[in-house]
């Protein structure tokens, strides 16, 4: 697939006089910040917003602009005052104050945060010439030290959605057993696989009904983790009912498969994946990292502190021992993620943080 660089043509269905915001993605490979430009966009646009991505790594029908558009940016849109530029990364940030303060091109400047953590001083400085702000999470906004809007990422509901067909049962897995527990994502230390795996080599042999799967990517700086993990496996002789799947072709059907999931993560920017699996009518048992206490209520799952292995295995036993508790929990998770969660929300509510800049007296380039 072809960047949307300069060597490659614009693909937006209006000229660049048309478009209102733009969505610079200045990442290459895939990231949850490129997978949140590309699900929103054509929703932002289905409700009369001239939107369009910018950068490498986008899908090819994702309507886009090159830089060869960037003259553009010196006159204002056909029916706005200014063009929004909604940058989600430092770079994103910075070249939009080149842009606006040194070229003085016609831009309002929004930024997207979800780090949870003190922000550098250069990224403190760059939010500072930011127009507005917008925060993924509570606990992501508690570290900004300027106004904000606090806008949690949404799922798609109908993408992901509960077991529908034969193929979305158990049994269709092959893997023994009658239920399963699972958790997805990359394999590493910072998500807590490890965590995981030890609570399911406590756990599996005093509750043979269930099986444990991990579904995600091993980079080949965290295969030597990996492989530590599958010896301990090995030693627990779990290796049939303990599976590392890898990355699998569709994440979304072993959401549906699971009776449990669990995203054990030390840390986390967001983390979406257990609105996924609840999108799925799956319960959930999650640490505290990222945005993951905002997300999860008592009556459909649990969370513990992020780390803590005893505590991780204890909520998840008592899931274990009680089937009937998940079922209950991803009922109540499927409503919840519904009411709350879908992503027509967050592409409403960014939509009328768009309006507030362009109907405030802030004028780009002064």
């Amino acid at each position: 697939m072809k960047s949307s660089g300069s060597s490659s043509p614009d693909t937006v269905p209006e000229p660049v006089s048309n478009v209102e915001v733009i969505a610079p993605n200045f990442k290459r490979k895939l990231s949850g910040v490129t997978s949140t430009i590309v699900q929103l966009i054509p929703l932002q646009r289905a409700n009369g917003l001239k939107i369009v991505a910018m950068g490498p790594g986008l899908p090819g029908n994702l309507p886009k602009i090159g830089w060869r558009s960037l003259p553009g940016f010196w006159f204002r849109p056909k029916t706005r005052p200014f063009r929004i530029w909604h940058a989600r990364r430092n770079n994103e940030m910075l070249a939009g104050i080149l842009m606006r303060h040194v070229l003085r091109m016609k831009l309002s400047l929004l930024f997207t945060s979800a780090a949870q953590r003190d922000h550098k001083p250069f990224t403190k400085w760059l939010i500072r010439r930011m127009n507005a702000v917008i925060a993924t999470s509570a606990k992501s906004g508690s570290y900004l030290q300027v106004p904000h809007t606090v806008i949690m990422h949404g799922v798609d509901t109908e993408t992901f959605h509960p077991p529908a067909t034969p193929e979305d049962a158990f049994t269709a897995s092959g893997l023994p057993g009658k239920y399963l527990v699972g958790c997805s994502g990359r394999i590493r230390h910072s998500k807590g696989t490890d965590l995981f795996v030890d609570a399911m080599i406590n756990l599996l042999p005093r509750y043979p009904e269930w099986t444990a799967v991990m579904t995600g990517r091993t980079t080949a700086e965290h295969k030597g983790f990996e492989q530590a993990l599958r010896d301990r496996i090995a030693r627990a002789g779990l290796q049939d009912r303990l599976v590392f799947l890898g990355e699998v072709p569709d994440v979304k059907l072993w959401y549906r498969r699971m009776t449990l999931y669990v995203a054990p993560s030390r840390n986390e920017g967001f983390g979406l994946t257990p609105l996924e699996a609840m999108a799925s009518q799956t319960a959930v048992v999650t640490s505290d990292a990222g945005a993951y206490a905002e997300m999860v209520e008592r009556a459909t799952g649990t969370v513990v502190p992020a780390g803590d292995r005893p505590a991780l295995e204890e909520a998840i036993e008592r899931y274990l021992a009680d089937p009937a508790k998940c079922e209950e929990a991803g009922k109540a998770g499927l409503e919840h993620v519904r009411e709350h969660f879908p992503l027509q929300n967050e592409a409403a509510k960014i939509l009328t943080v768009y309006e507030r800049l362009f109907a405030s007296s802030i004028r780009a380039g002064t």
